[in-house]
């Protein structure tokens, strides 16, 4: 089994979403080397299917990109916070709904080669209205779009959030798997 030994660890930012440390670490040959980590609590992702299966969506500027993106919602957990309980609180705030039926279909490891981040992906079902609780300073808008609509998107390269793909692909290889 292949294996890094941390020998020494220095912080070198400590952020509100994140921190970072240049490690040095001791490889399989004996010899050593420098790691650069973005140390992150993790976040989750919400597909929510309503009973038109239609997904809920979330559309929001993205700075770090420049640019809008179209991506199912999401947020960040709080450190120890139950993944399962995130994502529930993150579709009430940012799509104003609860649902009655909440089952993990996957977890991802998006950045590896520098980040400790891990996205829990749950699917949402029996949807009932609430009210949308955005946090200060969070600006989006909600769009239900088609699950069939939402796939031939993902295929067409029209959405590139990958916690997004991922979870259209799975559900669609979950339905074609029965």
């Amino acid at each position: 089994m292949h294996q890094e030994s941390k020998i020494s660890s220095q912080e070198i930012f400590n952020g509100r979403i994140f921190r970072v440390t240049k490690d040095v670490v001791l490889l399989e040959d004996n010899t050593q080397a420098n790691r650069e980590v973005v140390h992150h609590h993790g976040g989750v992702c919400v597909a929510a299917l309503d009973e038109e299966d239609n997904l809920y969506f979330v559309r929001q500027f993205r700075y770090a990109l420049g640019e809008e993106v179209l991506e199912l919602p999401a947020g960040k957990r709080e450190k120890d916070e139950d993944p399962m309980l995130c994502g529930i609180r993150e579709l009430e705030e940012e799509c104003g709904c609860k649902a009655g039926s909440f089952e993990l279909l996957s977890v991802m490891y998006p950045t590896v080669g520098y980040c400790s981040e891990v996205i829990h992906i749950y699917l949402a079902k029996e949807l009932t209205a609430t009210a949308q609780r955005l946090d200060e300073g969070e600006f989006l808008s909600v769009e239900k779009i088609p699950f069939s609509t939402a796939l031939e998107m993902v295929l067409r390269d029209e959405i590139p959030d990958a916690k997004t793909q991922l979870a259209i692909l799975k559900i669609h290889a979950m339905r074609t798997a029965k």
